[in-house]
């Protein structure tokens, strides 16, 4: 959400930034509503000061016994008062348009962001590993023999449709166990405060991370007013929503492992094959309330826990930074981290680190008290996986596949699978 003052001080630099978003010539439409906004407002106020002017007339004319003077005073006072409501109401119909105005913009670009229009423009700024180079033909997840049996698409679309999937036996472990191994991590080495939260939120907490107005469609609603969240990104942010926090309090650093869910608007055709594009899926998610000054260190210390994930894994990586046109509207700046699927020969996305700044904050009013006494600021909100649970699946079991169709695990992960380090072929754990 943006600052219509700042917007007013400097027009020519607001729509600068928004060119580099796509948009061109942002700021004349919201100056025009804010300029009738604040005539509304002052119109209102005349009238209310010469109400009030009549208003105490109206005393000294009846003591006065001028009888018609008090009759028009009567009147008057009357008139202005249908006036200053009918131009409140008004002001607040303006003032209504121009915050919907507002809160359908994306937020500003970091001056780091590359210029680009497609994710062919994005950045590669690290590498970590040697992708798997197997000595027969990769097969992707789904297909391998050992994952099949725990794997279950038919019996998904038979239940909710297509995009689920039914996880069962040894998988469904191993699929628990990343997600623990993740948590784990995050809290005992990383040390961030591990939370739990709902999935159900309102509708106001959506809107808080900017996800409404302008991407209702990419969610799911249900019949009373709920929504389903997209990411624990939701809850974990708006636990600040509405509040101001000592300074004290920052960084907060939060992990949560939920279930996610998107209606994968737009995608039709897209990775329909395997799990790797689902309605219902599973990541462990970090969120960072931090300080305005340090916030740029915590997006590249969060974009470290979630690379140490892959890295402890043993899966090699490659990490992007978004291009303009490929960031998410409510990111000042995202890295995007890939790790490399055998089966697709390829490296996919596996974690988005991003940091808004205070485009969130202002829509949570979400703010501080520094510890000066100085006037209360915005504090600035990151998010990131770490990581996709489902996606984490996929890369252990296409990297660890070996011929006879069976999957080696990772050694971190042992110790959450029984000591068990290989998915036979048959689908067992030994």
């Amino acid at each position: 959400m943006h600052d219509i003052r700042v917007i007013r001080d400097n027009p020519a630099a607001f729509d600068a930034a928004m060119a580099r978003r796509g948009l061109e010539a942002v700021s004349p439409e919201l100056l025009k509503l804010d300029e009738a906004r604040r005539g509304k407002i002052l119109a209102a106020e005349t009238a209310q000061a010469e109400q009030n002017k009549s208003a105490k007339e109206i005393g000294a004319a009846k003591a006065s016994g001028d009888d018609a003077l008090f009759n028009k005073l009567r009147e008057d006072v009357a008139a202005k008062k249908t006036e200053v409501a009918t131009m409140q109401t008004e002001a607040k119909e303006l003032d209504a348009q121009l915050y919907d105005a507002l809160s359908r913009l994306p937020n500003f670009l970091h001056d780091d962001v590359p210029d680009g229009a497609t994710e062919d423009d994005n950045v590669e700024v690290r590498r970590w590993g040697t992708p798997v180079k197997l000595t027969f033909e990769a097969k992707e997840h789904y297909e391998i023999a050992g994952v099949k049996a725990g794997m279950d698409f038919e019996t998904a679309a038979k239940l909710s449709g297509a995009r689920f999937v039914v996880l069962s036996g040894a998988v469904a472990r191993i699929h628990r166990a990343l997600a623990q191994f993740m948590l784990d991590l995050h809290v005992d080495t990383h040390g961030l405060t591990e939370a739990w939260t709902p999935v159900l939120v309102r509708e106001e907490m959506m809107f808080g991370t900017g996800q409404l107005p302008k991407f209702g469609e990419d969610s799911y609603k249900t019949t009373d007013g709920w929504w389903l969240v997209p990411t624990a990104e939701v809850t974990l942010t708006n636990i600040v929503n509405g509040a101001t926090v000592d300074e004290s309090y920052l960084p907060k650093r939060f992990v949560a492992h939920t279930q996610c869910f998107r209606s994968e608007a737009g995608s039709a055709g897209r990775d329909t094959s395997g799990m790797l594009r689902q309605h219902q899926f599973e990541k462990v998610e970090m969120v960072t309330i931090a300080h305005p000054d340090t916030s740029m260190d915590e997006h590249a210390a969060m974009t470290g826990r979630a690379e140490a994930v892959l890295e402890a894994l043993g899966l090699a990586y490659r990490t992007v930074v978004l291009c303009a046109g490929d960031m998410g509207a409510g990111m000042l700046k995202t890295h995007d981290i890939e790790v490399w699927l055998p089966g697709q020969n390829t490296y996919r996305e596996i974690s988005s680190v991003s940091v808004a700044g205070d485009f969130q904050a202002r829509r949570m009013n979400a703010r501080f008290k520094p510890a000066d006494g100085g006037k209360p600021e915005f504090v600035h909100t990151l998010n990131g996986s770490g990581l996709a649970v489902g996606r984490a699946l996929i890369a252990v079991l296409e990297n660890g596949q070996q011929e006879d169709g069976s999957v080696r695990l990772p050694e971190v992960l042992h110790r959450y699978l029984g000591d068990k380090s290989t998915l036979t072929a048959e689908g067992v754990l030994v």
